[in-house]
Parts: C-alpha cells; structure tokens; sequence
C-alpha cells in the first residue's frame, strides 16, 4: 500500500486555471466515485480550494494508482488537459505527509497562516467518510493533519503571521481608492470570506456596504459590523458609491462586468475606484483593468504580494513543529507496521516455551509448586530478555524503511506463521484518536472498490519521486 498525493496548487498554476478545476460538492463527489471505482486505489479524498485541486489516495499499486488518478484529473481538465498535465505534483509517503501536515497548518496556502484550510479539510475528510471512500490510512492522516494544523496555529504566531487575503487586498486597493478610513467600501456576499472582507474594512474605519442575494443574510452581516445592506439588484447604485469593491461570492458566473464598471465609474465623475476579487470562480471580470480609472486586484496579484511570508519567525516556527510532528508520525506508523510480526516472534517464543515447561514438568514430579514456579518465571524472563533487544531493532529498522526485509528474515529464521506476517505489507494505520475540536467522526469502513483498468495518461508520465 501507497500513500501519495497528486494536484495542482497556486504554487504552480495560474489563478484562472485553478479557478477552472476547482470542483463544487457534487464533482467532489463524482470524482471521489470515479476514484475508488478503479483496480488500483483503496481509499481516496478530493480537496479542491481556492488555492488547490488536490486528490489524496491509498493505492494498492502506485504507478497504476499515479495513472489512474492523473487520468481523470485530465479527464476533468478538458480543454485544459495538456496544461494541467505539466503542472501536476506527486508527493509520495513521508513527503505526503508532510505535505497534508503543511496544508492543515496554512503553510502552503496563499495566505500563509490562513486557518480556513483546516475547516475545508475537515469538510473534505467527512464527504469522503459519508461517501464510504476512506479508510484508515487517510482518516487517521487527515485527523493527524488537523491535529497538527490545531497545535500550530496554538503554539505559534502564525495566524497573526501578516496579512490575510482580504487585508492584501486592502492594501494593494489603498493606491487607487484612497485610505481605508473614510473610505465608502462594497462587499458583494455575505459568507466566510465576506465576513472577514467586512469586519477587515469596518475595523480600517471604513463605511461599508454589503450586497448579497438574499437581502437577510446580508442584513445580518451589516449589522454586525455596523454597516448597511443593499439588494443585489440594486448592485449597479451600489458601484457607483464605492471607492473599493470586496468580491466574495464565488458565483458561478460573473457578477460585475466591463460594462457595470464602466457606467459606475462615469457616474463618479471620474473618480477611480479599485476592485478586489477574492473569489474562485472569480466575480469580477478580467476586462475590467482595461477601465480607465479601474484597477482589478485578483488573487494572483495579492499571491504576489504574500510571497515573501515564509522568511518570518513564527512560519520557521511551524515549519519546525511540523518537521517533529512527521518525524513521529512515521515512526508511530512504523511501530504499528512492525506490530504483527513482534507478535508472531513472540507467539513463536511463548509456544516453545510452553512446550519446554510441559516436558519439564513430566521428567521433574518431584518439584513443589513454589519451585515450579520460580522455574516458570526465570524462563519467561529469559524469553523476555532474548526477544528485548531484537525487538527494539526491528523497530528501529521498520522506522528506517527497512520493515519487510527484516519481516522475511525472521520468517525465516524463527519458522513464523506467513500468515501472521501478511499485514505488515498494508498496515492499518495508527489507532484513531477521536479527540479535539478539528476532527471529523472517524470512519471504521475502508472501501475497496473495482473497476475499468488502469489507463496510463498521454504525454510525460508524473515522475515518482527520487526515480
């Protein structure tokens, strides 16, 4: 069995690309059908972001497992295939667990930091549970991901690590639209997103608006920051007031055109304006930095302008978290790995044992109780002492990767049952730890699922790593 982890993030990709693979709930869900469908793959979850399309699988085989996935990753690209196809990633075992312990701890987002990530993994885990497509492996690292992420953004300084998506935005507006204090400022939607664009902008001293389809919602959010709410209808009015425009409402379709830009702008009176868009799929169109007097402000450009996060204090300090935390995941695992064949060594041991003081006891009638027993516990513990220091290095070589070399050679020469060994190929994982605000209910049903062969994908084949 395989861990590994194939996608496309904001790392290596352009904005409008991922905003085209991004997938709603129900592609998660077709995609997640069409995963564990195929020969190759045991459990799989789908995470699809803002900032990245990602699939995480347990593989029975990898490069039939790395096939299948990269082929319907480009089945889902369409038109885009041979663009994706260059841009995808495989992150393989120990690097994919790093990479999923990153992720939770908002190191490899965009927003360095951000801690949303954690509740879309979250999200993302639980579809799968209820899809009935993950098993151990992946709930117990998604638990130990969110687990990790949690500890992180506790222990360190990350979260206040700069500056969000929405305060870059802000920021990057500030050159067209004028301080933020006193600034007139329209958020269009009233989720997550638009909640922190508002209290952000509020918080700055500006006069805010919110336009939201459904007029309650964003009443209530208005409300909670002492702004006002305005029907979506009534949009154009609203562009026309605003000195920044704050996009969140990931609507299929574009919500402000060229056009809408255009009209608002001459009712300033040649005011400029900037326009924020912080959405996936993006809300305001591209054509509108062709406006004069327009800037659009996309999360290409806010990436741009976070880049350079990675260089402070408190992002070396989760990265160091993180390091220990794979560092114990993987020797946790390979203890648990290790298990069966320690005990069948020590089956093996206890059996022969057993039999040993059955024939002592035959040829010796003559020893009291007390003496047999005193004989019983010296040879137990001679047992225990014989078994103690191989134990302790075949664990040690399991950590190192070396678990089924060694498993073979103390089959062979301890005479242990084969079939005893057979899980130390797919161990079951680390025992599930259900505790803590950030995880999901644990999923005890792995699904193994078969189905169309393995279809290698066109063009350059993803490379395993270190091959």
């Amino acid at each position: 069995m395989s861990l590994l982890v194939i996608g496309v993030s904001h790392h290596n990709s352009r904005i409008d690309l991922l905003e085209r693979l991004s997938l709603d709930a129900v592609g998660r869900h077709d995609l997640l059908d069409a995963l564990c469908r195929r020969d190759n793959i045991a459990e799989a979850v789908v995470v699809s972001t803002c900032n990245r399309t990602e699939v995480y699988v347990e593989a029975l085989t990898f490069h039939g497992a790395v096939a299948e996935v990269t082929d319907l990753l480009l089945a889902h690209a369409g038109e885009d295939r041979d663009d994706l196809h260059d841009r995808l990633y495989l992150h393989f075992e120990d690097r994919a667990i790093a990479h999923a312990f990153r992720v939770a701890s908002g190191l490899d987002s965009m927003a360095i930091g951000e801690s949303q990530i954690r509740a879309q993994l979250r999200a993302a885990l639980q579809e799968s549970q209820e899809a009935r497509r993950v098993g151990p492996a992946l709930n117990t690292l998604f638990q130990r991901a969110l687990r990790v992420g949690k500890r992180v953004h506790t222990e360190t300084e990350i979260g206040a690590v700069g500056h969000s998506l929405v305060d870059a935005g802000l920021r990057l507006a500030e050159p067209t639209a004028g301080p933020l204090s006193g600034a007139e400022v329209l958020v269009v939607g009233a989720g997550a997103m638009a909640a922190l664009a508002a209290t952000s902008a509020a918080r700055s001293g500006a006069r805010v608006a919110v336009a939201n389809r459904t007029l309650a919602r964003g009443q209530a959010l208005a409300d909670r920051i002492g702004g006002r709410a305005v029907r979506l209808s009534a949009l154009g009015a609203a562009l026309a007031d605003a000195d920044i425009v704050l996009a969140c409402a990931g609507s299929p379709g574009t919500l402000i055109t060229r056009a809408d830009v255009e009209r608002a702008l001459a009712a300033r009176g040649g005011r400029g304006a900037a326009y924020v868009d912080l959405a996936l799929p993006h809300d305001i169109d591209h054509d509108v930095d062709l406006v004069p007097g327009a800037v659009r402000i996309g999360l290409d450009a806010i990436g741009a302008a976070l880049h350079d996060q990675d260089a402070l204090p408190a992002v070396r300090a989760a990265e160091d978290i993180v390091t220990g935390e794979v560092a114990g995941f993987l020797a946790a695992r390979a203890s648990e790995a290790a298990a069966p064949t320690i005990a069948a060594l020590r089956a093996r041991a206890n059996d022969v044992l057993a039999a040993e003081l059955l024939r002592l006891e035959g040829r010796t009638p003559g020893l009291t109780d007390r003496q047999r027993h005193e004989v019983e516990v010296a040879m137990g513990r001679l047992v225990d002492k014989l078994l103690h220091a191989p134990t302790v290095r075949f664990k040690e070589l399991a950590a190192r990767g070396s678990l089924a070399i060694y498993a073979e050679a103390l089959e062979a020469l301890f005479a242990l049952d084969p079939h005893a060994l057979a899980t130390v190929q797919s161990p079951a994982g680390l025992p599930e730890d259900t505790g803590g605000d950030d995880d999901p209910p644990a999923s005890r049903h792995p699904t193994l699922t078969s189905g169309a062969d393995p279809v290698r994908p066109g063009g350059r084949p993803v490379a395993r790593p270190g091959s």
